[in-house]
């Protein structure tokens, strides 16, 4: 086997030494790769024993620490921001953005309540009319949307328009005045071309409204009130038509309602959580706590790393002896160190959330609320 250089107690740092080179250019990183290479190998043992790493090892591990870092706080404020987000512009890095919670894709997601709705939307209503024939009370409109090159199947009804006439033309009212004066009065509330004239001005607005519920009471006993029933687009009207006419309707098509939902032409914009624009950390924008972590976690890597090499060999041959190597020791740590310092910087990320952040600002504010009552009131003598 050749003669590999192992750590021999220092390093001298040079840009291109790390697989990516996110960081080499970064005079901070430049700075502490050899003190974090020195780091690691003291924590694993040197000198007291050998390190089988070298220094490009270690910086390896370190680069790596500060791109998980990175991912973790940007991945959080992803989860944090993204209904905020969708849609914008993916040619701006966000890694130093502060991003303002908006309504906007909350706004859009509601819009569908407004298609449904018939007050707004994303999908357009479109506007139908059936002949009635006379003495027949029974529509398929799936016939009529095949006769207006409707694809079957596509046609949803919204509204139809099949009412019976309003309640308030037919109000007769025999107090109403019928002079000049009174009917000069109905004009200019607007309400002249109501014939006979209703009693808009004299009675309480009540004694109207109960009439009208009555009106309409009438109409739904004692006779057949207009309306209708569909069931799979197959419209029956009541009362039956007695002469010919035309019904109009609302539809829309389920095809658009899926089109219009979908943005295809959306390549500039952030359309899922793979393409919003953070990209790697800048080290030397990295606080003291971030580094302390970066450090531990470098630690952890390498630990991983030299289990890794020592496992090459689970034993060394000496005279009269051989030396058992510490590879399971040295993975074991290196997992659960790697779990626990993951765990620990997403609680860390989601203690600084809004939502807790706004909890204990409530919290504070109840407890000073608590306080100052506890503060005895003067009583003022003027």
């Amino acid at each position: 086997m050749a003669n590999i250089p192992i750590w021999p107690g220092s390093s001298s740092f040079a840009t291109g030494s790390t697989p990516f080179g996110f960081y080499d250019a970064d005079t901070d990183f430049q700075t502490d790769a050899d003190k974090v290479a020195n780091f690691c190998a003291l924590r694993l043992g040197y000198p007291l024993t050998e390190v089988e790493l070298q220094d490009k090892s270690f910086y390896t591990a370190f680069e790596e620490a500060i791109t998980t870092y990175g991912n973790e706080v940007y991945a959080y404020l992803v989860r944090q921001n993204y209904l905020s987000l969708e849609g914008a512009t993916t040619g701006s890095n966000l890694n130093n953005a502060i991003v303002s919670p908006n309504l906007g894709t909350v706004i859009k997601i509601s819009e569908q309540y407004g298609t449904e709705a018939g007050t707004g939307g994303t999908t357009d209503w479109h506007t139908g009319s059936l002949a009635l024939d006379k003495h027949v009370q029974d529509y398929d409109l799936e016939v009529w949307a095949s006769q207006s090159g409707i694809t079957s199947g596509d046609l949803e009804i919204k509204r139809v328009f099949y009412e019976s006439p309003p309640a308030i033309v037919k109000f007769f009212d025999p107090y109403a005045g019928t002079g000049t004066g009174m009917m000069n009065m109905m004009d200019s509330f607007g309400w002249g071309g109501y014939s006979p004239a209703v009693n808009f001005l004299m009675m309480p607005m009540n004694f109207d409204i109960q009439t009208i519920q009555a009106i309409e009471l009438n109409d739904q006993i004692r006779k057949s009130n207009y309306s209708f029933e569909i069931q799979n687009n197959k419209l029956r009207i009541f009362p039956i038509p007695t002469t010919t006419g035309s019904l109009y309707f609302q539809y829309l098509l389920k095809s658009e309602r899926v089109s219009n939902s979908i943005d295809l032409d959306a390549s500039a914009s952030i359309s899922n959580v793979s393409n919003v624009p953070y990209t790697n950390p800048i080290y030397a924008e990295i606080n003291s706590i971030g580094r302390s972590w970066i450090f531990e976690y470098t630690l952890t890597l390498a630990k991983e790393m030299l289990g890794y090499v020592r496992g090459k060999y689970s034993s060394v041959p000496i005279p009269d002896a051989e030396v058992t190597l510490n590879q399971q020791d040295l993975l074991s740590s290196a997992t659960a160190d790697k779990t626990a310092l993951i765990e620990k910087l997403r609680a860390y990320l989601d203690e600084t959330s809004r939502e807790k952040l706004l909890e204990r600002r409530s919290l504070e504010s109840d407890y000073l609320n608590k306080e100052l009552n506890n503060v005895p009131f003067p009583i003022y003598i003027g």
